[in-house]
């Protein structure tokens, strides 16, 4: 497999407030990244801004003209996101990553794609930023997969926190299967394990809302699940909001997650991608918030998404199982009518 990564050093023109978590140093840290990157070969490429119409298969344009008429001004959009002269712009581009990725990968048969972003995205609602997002860039690129004609498409978020704005954006639409894990009960608020769909829709959406303190074998045990559950629905493409705040190191979070067990978390489901979507997989960068901690992530993702790590290389976890197990036994109930769990 062939990785290509979209990034861009426009993303340290967001700006944050001193102190703020999602701070431009993270764009320093997915530009050192980078570089190593294509120091050794790989493809790095700049992304193309998404246009209003890619956007707007997410977000009313109210909202759009909202987040535009920011452009060249500092605006508190609520208590945790923040424009900057600049933010709008990046924004756009951060959305237009995530639709390059898919571009890239639906293109070229045997190519995977990491979208290498900020701001992050899954919280952004149709007519709301929110959560440091401002755009989902990861829905955005969905909408896009189905505009391109596919039919079934799978988007699995492993940040610690709920991604409401994609569950929202797909939560009445079968054609598009939504697997978070997450701390809970945790910000958001959202991701109970009974909120699986509507209409339609009703089970395509997948919760696993964890108790703080889940290890590498609690995110193991749910997402041997995950894998089960994205192996029935056959997608034609994959989707991963790869944010890393699960970390143990992070300042946000309540997890336990190594740096390791995030590329084997990759590892499980490129490996369903190749089974499934001719190993069709785009990932796209959402929280994690220890610079060190992030940097290794990244790392561990991009081994694996471009084969230098496979997964035979990455030892399963031992331990205790409770946290993922109690997830577990509270999802059951809700899903077992639509999936083998």
């Amino acid at each position: 497999m062939a990785l290509t990564v979209f990034t861009s050093d426009r993303w340290a023109d967001h700006l944050t407030p001193p102190g703020h978590p999602e701070r431009v140093e993270r764009a320093e840290v997915m530009q050192v990244v980078a570089s190593e990157f294509r120091t050794r070969g790989g493809a790095v490429v700049e992304p193309r801004a998404a246009s209003e119409d890619d956007i707007a298969r997410i977000h009313a344009r109210e909202h759009i003209a909202l987040i535009r008429e920011t452009a060249g001004r500092a605006v508190a959009l609520d208590p945790d996101t923040f424009t900057s002269p600049e933010t709008y712009d990046v924004a756009r581009l951060a959305a237009g990553a995530a639709v390059s990725a898919v571009e890239r990968v639906l293109s070229s048969r045997g190519t995977r794609a990491l979208a290498m972003v900020r701001p992050p995205g899954h919280h952004a609602e149709r007519n709301r930023a929110m959560g440091f997002c401002f755009f989902n860039n990861i829905a955005i690129a969905a909408a896009h997969a189905r505009a391109r004609g596919l039919t079934r498409v799978a988007i699995v978020d492993y940040d610690v926190h709920h991604g409401n704005g994609t569950q929202r954006s797909f939560y009445p639409d079968p054609a598009v299967l939504f697997i978070s894990s997450h701390q809970f009960p945790f910000y958001p608020g959202t991701g109970a394990a009974d909120e699986i769909g509507t209409g339609a829709g009703t089970g395509f959406t997948v919760n696993f809302p964890m108790a703080a303190g889940g290890t590498d074998a609690d995110f193991e045990r749910i997402y041997q699940t995950t894998v089960a559950i994205l192996r029935q629905f056959k997608p034609e493409l994959i989707l991963i909001s790869a944010g890393f705040d699960a970390h143990a190191d992070d300042p946000l979070g309540g997890m336990r997650v190594s740096t390791a067990h995030f590329g084997r978390l990759t590892a499980l489901i490129a490996a369903a991608a190749d089974d499934c979507c001719d190993g069709h997989v785009v990932a796209v960068t959402e929280g994690g918030y220890d610079l060190t901690a992030l940097a290794g992530s990244l790392r561990a993702v991009i081994d694996v998404l471009d084969g230098a790590t496979p997964l035979t290389a990455l030892a399963a976890p031992t331990g205790s199982t409770s946290r993922a197990d109690d997830t577990l036994a509270a999802a059951r109930p809700h899903l077992s009518k639509y999936w083998k769990l």
